[in-house]
């Protein structure tokens, strides 16, 4: 055998290894999570004593004000998700719609109320993604709501080429049926890059929010997610302040939400765990636990019991076809995330993950959004492009 034939067969046989390595610890775990080999069956869990809200869709995420058991969704139109949704890289910009709102739901009246934006005249109108809603340390009947803006770009820039001009928005409003959010301020900096969730604080000025991605365009960045590649972040806002990391080269940052006692959970998205971060002096995070899931998940929520709630997503590709097809039925399913106090905990198994609803798509379509009214007992999951609200008595 010649010395070129024995560099080629050993070059080929490394290859073979690292295929063979990268198959084990990076493509057959991600073809598991993402729902496709073995394929995932889809099991009806919890959807028996469950309504639809069509007056509302394609409401991204959804918080709850639990003192009065109202609901807080950032809505769209199913259409303007098939052209403007920048998370996918969909840039048509004449199929985008600028008047996305905040409405409010009550479910004690089935009331729904879209919040108009009088004094909010800039010209470029809202594209809404994630929101927060958080009571006023002040004056708790005054709320403070944080949005995620995806703006079109200004002047002959091609949205293709740049991206969206994303900013994060905060308004006011109040406690109860108000029809009106006030605008205060509008946070636009250069680390503001992808933004996909945020989580506000008490005082209407500082706020962490999420990079989904570490640039605005550029698909092929994405899909090296799929191989392990870190390049989302979190970033932290004070509008007198400005901006800064929190916390550089996370995995596939999506949802982001904070506990009453101050506790940062992040969602991996692409990876299916949910880190637990906390709080540094200088407003830094540093991950000191994870939970994960055995599936593709999204936004993330806490209850009035501390319990975590995880929008899951069984068949990643099925909501991409959803995303880009509003028509096309993806299921969703709804985890519920606490400290184990079982005998498990034992052998070390601290964390308790419980699937709690689970649908095929006909009734709760393309999840990512879910928060649970533990005083009430009811369960309430949305979507990007879901043709409803989805309430259901658990």
């Amino acid at each position: 055998m010649g010395t070129l034939t024995r560099i080629a067969l050993n070059v080929f046989i490394a290859f073979l290894a690292l295929a063979a390595g990268l198959q084990h610890i990076y493509l057959k775990p991600m073809l598991e999570r993402f729902g496709l080999r073995p394929p995932r069956v889809i099991q009806p869990l919890g959807n028996e004593k469950c309504k639809g809200i069509p007056e509302l869709q394609a409401c991204e995420e959804i918080i709850l004000h639990q003192p009065t058991g109202i609901l807080y969704l950032a809505c769209s139109t199913p259409s303007s998700r098939e052209h403007w949704l920048p998370t996918l890289a969909q840039f048509n910009a004449t199929g985008a719609s600028t008047k996305d709102y905040v409405a409010t739901y009550d479910p004690a009246t089935s009331r729904v109320t879209r919040l108009i934006t009088p004094d909010f005249n800039n010209g470029r109108g809202l594209s809404l993604h994630g929101m927060d809603v958080v009571p006023s340390k002040w004056n708790p009947k005054e709320l403070f709501v944080y949005l995620v803006n995806h703006r079109i770009p200004l002047g002959r820039a091609v949205p293709a080429e740049v991206g969206a001009d994303s900013v994060i928005e905060i308004f006011t409003t109040t406690v109860g049926h108000s029809r009106a959010l006030k605008h205060r301020k509008t946070v636009e900096e250069p680390i503001i890059v992808a933004p996909n969730s945020v989580s506000g604080s008490a005082d209407g000025e500082s706020f962490y929010f999420t990079n989904d991605r570490g640039v605005r365009v550029g698909p092929s960045i994405r899909y090296l997610e799929y191989l392990g590649h870190s390049n989302s972040s979190v970033g932290y806002c004070h509008v007198n302040e400005g901006c800064k990391y929190a916390l550089t080269k996370t995995h596939a940052s999506n949802g982001i939400t904070t506990a009453s006692n101050g506790t940062v959970y992040l969602a991996d998205s692409t990876f299916g765990v949910v880190n637990i971060l906390e709080q540094q002096s200088d407003h830094t995070l540093v991950i000191t636990d994870s939970i994960k899931t055995d599936m593709v998940i999204d936004n993330l929520a806490v209850d009035a019991a501390g319990q975590l709630w995880v929008a899951g997503i069984p068949r990643a590709l099925a909501l991409l076809r959803h995303m880009k097809d509003p028509s096309s039925p993806s299921p969703s399913t709804a985890f519920r995330l606490s400290i184990n106090t079982g005998p498990n905990s034992f052998y070390g198994e601290k964390y308790r993950v419980q699937k709690v609803f689970e649908d095929d798509g006909s009734l709760m379509s393309g999840i990512s959004s879910v928060v649970y009214d533990s005083k009430r007992k009811k369960l309430f999951m949305h979507g990007i492009a879901s043709p409803q609200l989805v309430v259901c008595d658990i």
